[in-house]
């Protein structure tokens, strides 16, 4: 009689673990329809609040949960008999190798060496098979931290940019597709200032860091540089936003809308002319902002270009080419005479300003689609997003690759950092706001149901570190500004 090979006995053991693997998988999708049924039965006969398709619901997504956990299970066994063959081939090496015996301090590290790499590749393969289950849950131990403070209604049309007066008052600037920039009082939430001197959207506002004076960017191809006096109302009592009854994750329909007509600004003081418009794009001028210190703006455009301006004489002082397709944001350092400009390219570009006489620029390569916005960190780090649904981390002085990736599910608008306590701000497509820290590591989600969060796209976020109210602020496409009391070092302890 011939007699098996090794080579083959254990191909016949692996087909026969297969085998039995997928037996057991059949048994258990056989077995679901007939628990389903069981599970619906007994709350038929239960007295229940919640309406029938909500029932059915959440029937179906616990009979997911236990159908991914039994298959983890299933895995486990096979992993678990895996470490006992192991353990046992080891055991039968140590008796004949080199025909001498190994000691039993030898066969139980070379054992023990081979288990730790089973058992790590047991933890691994669990966290990947249940991270949506154990990601979908964490945000409810995070809505204590991240409480919606205050809304503020008033465009008639979604909102593209969000941004915070670096001077006293400090109020909150909205920039809107309705061709208007409202300023807001924080704590109110009441309209204080209306600009219409724009005849397009207004993709784009910035505070001057010293004067109480607005930069705004226009789809009428110009960007606006005004004044505006405002004065802050007393705060009234407001009712707690934060008591919020259903589950988190309720959808909304593209055409829910934020109650009322939308015309909270109707009564409050307008701005009709700019001080200085700066004109010298061919297309739409989609971001604004100023350079450090105030007497010079930089403008990024449809027309893959960016600008430099001479705030005081409004002339052109550098055309910024180099990109291949349109322009999406810009931004300036805090300290330093640097610009960042982004592109639906797939790149980001660093301008240095720094030396009078060398202008120089570096190519930041990283993405496979838009780059929809790139901000400056405190140091020598940019934060970049993008619409392949990554944030990017780099350092300064290695362009060649980022020290941290994010991924997520939903395309990345744009980005804001928490100089202070380098947190990541991520507005996506999807609705949500999530919060990470610089290392790529999950901070929080902000909430979102029925009654509060954004019911559409999340354009823009805003980090305001030290007002006592509201720390962070969002805008959407929902035609509405959300101001958020975010509890950093709770957030950061739980981390």
């Amino acid at each position: 009689m011939p007699i098996e090979s090794g080579s083959c006995a254990s191909a016949r053991q692996a087909k026969q673990k297969r085998k039995s693997h997928s037996l057991s998988i059949r048994r258990t999708n056989s077995s679901e329809q007939e628990r389903a049924g069981l599970q619906r039965d007994m709350l038929e006969g239960q007295d229940s609040k919640l309406p029938s398709s909500v029932r059915n619901t959440l029937l179906e997504l616990f009979g997911q949960i236990e159908r991914e956990f039994e298959n983890l299970y299933i895995e486990n066994l096979e992993l678990r008999r895996e470490i006992d063959t192991l353990n046992e081939r080891l055991a039968g090496e140590g008796q004949t190798v080199d025909g001498a015996e190994l000691s039993k301090g030898q066969l139980k590290a070379k054992a023990s060496h081979s288990t730790s790499q089973l058992s790590q590749k047991l933890k691994t393969t669990y966290k990947a098979s249940t991270s949506k289950i154990v990601s979908s849950f964490k945000t409810t131990t995070s809505r204590a931290i991240c409480q919606l403070v205050k809304e503020y209604v008033g465009h008639r049309d979604g909102i593209w940019d969000v941004s915070v007066a670096k001077t006293q008052p400090v109020v909150l600037g909205t920039a809107s597709a309705d061709h208007t920039a409202l300023l807001w009082s924080i704590e109110t939430g009441k309209c204080l200032v209306k600009y219409v001197g724009h005849v397009g959207s207004v993709n784009s506002i910035k505070f001057h860091p010293t004067e109480q004076v607005a930069l705004t960017a226009s789809g009428d191809q110009t960007a606006h540089i005004w004044r505006y006096i405002v004065q802050l109302p007393t705060p009234q009592p407001t009712a707690d936003c934060n008591q919020v009854s259903g589950e988190d994750e309720v959808e909304f329909s593209d055409k829910d809308e934020p109650d009322g007509d939308g015309d909270g600004s109707s009564d409050c003081p307008t701005v009709r002319a700019p001080l200085t418009s700066l004109k010298s794009h061919q297309g739409v001028v989609i971001a604004a902002d100023w350079l450090v210190g105030g007497k010079q703006a930089v403008t990024a455009s449809w027309d893959r270009t960016a600008n430099l301006y001479d705030v005081e004489t409004s002339e052109l002082v550098h055309s910024l080419t180099g990109h291949d397709q349109e322009l999406t944001h810009c931004c300036t350092h805090p300290t330093q005479r640097l610009v960042v400009t982004s592109s639906r390219d797939t790149t980001f570009r660093l301008w240095d300003f720094r030396d009078p006489s060398i202008h120089s620029v570096n190519v930041f390569q990283g993405h496979t689609d838009t780059v929809t916005s790139a901000v400056f960190t405190v140091g020598d780090n940019v934060v970049s997003g993008s619409d392949d649904r990554t944030v990017k981390v780099w350092d300064l002085k290695n362009m060649r690759s980022p020290i941290a990736t994010i991924r997520t599910d939903s395309a990345v608008n744009r980005i804001n950092v928490c100089v202070g306590q380098k947190i990541i701000a991520l507005p996506h497509d999807n609705r949500q706001v999530r919060l990470f820290d610089m290392s790529g590591v999950r901070l929080a989600r902000l909430p979102r149901s029925n009654r509060q969060g954004h019911r559409r796209m999340v354009c823009c976020c805003a980090w305001c570190e030290d007002h006592p109210i509201c720390n962070l602020f969002t805008c959407g496409f929902d035609r509405q500004a959300i101001g958020w009391n975010i509890n950093i070092p709770a957030l950061l302890q739980e981390k």
